[in-house]
């Protein structure tokens, strides 16, 4: 080896490419840049629940004396648990199928860049939209509705693993289910319609307490009802209770479920994740 070409092996070997981690920091800022510069998504994506909160506390706006708590006050923590639903595995299966068939996959993957740090973007744009959207509500839920704030640090904290395990399990499930839809057209169909179907049998547009209990039974074998459950426990008074299938908050199941489904919706990814479309082989 020249004297030249054993320099440049050693300058290339002492060079420290990124790490996943960054990149993906990186990847992540670029995706929530991009998602602020649609304002239209934006306003859709941030009114949406809130809108919806506002239709149906006007609705059933009546008192739930056995409870404690107005009808509209139900609302807040179920809109919530459907907002963050609605930003990880809603979003993320309609935009990632978008993706792959316009090829921005294929393209990014015969980059050098980690498969890691593509996923990484797309959990932090997740967390930054999904938390804005939970915050709007919570100014929406104290200013209208009388929502409490929890005043126990305990409280919070289990706001804290709540939201992210139901993060967590519905941006997995939402990146397992884009692998689904044959093309980008068909995605918003493939995605919306389960979504919509559980939102009525978790008990977001609905009171648990009148729903039946086989829909409640299937609606239970997923995150979102737990997601609403455990959101209930943290922002409703605890006469609320009685309101829950078993009459307890069931904190513990609560976090076995969404823990779970975060182990189960990466096993999901690894099995079902393409990069290509199935017109590209």
């Amino acid at each position: 080896m020249t004297t030249t070409a054993a320099r440049v092996h050693a300058e290339t070997a002492d060079v420290r490419f990124p790490s996943a981690w960054s990149l993906g920091l990186a990847r992540g800022a670029m995706e929530i840049r991009q998602f602020f510069r649609m304002r239209d998504q934006v306003v859709f994506t941030f009114a949406f629940p809130v809108v919806f909160l506002f239709l149906f506390a006007s609705i059933f706006s009546d008192d739930i004396d056995s409870a404690g708590i107005t009808a509209s006050q139900l609302y807040v923590p179920a809109m919530m648990a459907a907002g963050i639903m609605s930003t990880s595995f809603q979003s993320l299966g309609i935009s990632i199928a978008i993706e792959r068939d316009e090829r921005v996959l294929r393209r990014l993957r015969g980059t050098p860049m980690p498969p890691a740090a593509y996923f990484l973007g797309k959990i932090w744009l997740v967390l930054v939209t999904g938390f804005l959207e939970t915050v709007i509500l919570l100014l929406v839920g104290t200013t209208l509705y009388d929502v409490d704030l929890p005043s126990d640090p305990a409280r919070w904290a289990e706001f804290a693993w709540i939201f992210v395990l139901g993060l967590t399990a519905c941006a997995l499930l939402g990146i397992a289910i884009s692998s689904v839809p044959k093309s980008g057209k068909s995605a918003t169909s493939v995605v919306v319609l389960p979504f919509l179907v559980l939102q009525f049998i978790s008990g977001v547009y609905i009171a648990i307490d009148t729903i039946p209990d086989w829909m409640l039974n299937i609606g239970a074998l997923f995150p979102l009802k737990w997601m609403c459950q455990g959101l209930r426990g943290v922002f409703l008074p605890d006469s609320a209770r009685i309101l829950e299938q078993t009459g307890s908050w069931e904190f513990g199941r609560v976090a076995l479920v969404l823990g779970a489904w975060c182990v189960g919706g990466l096993l999901l990814c690894l099995l079902t994740f393409r990069w290509k479309s199935r017109r590209d082989g």
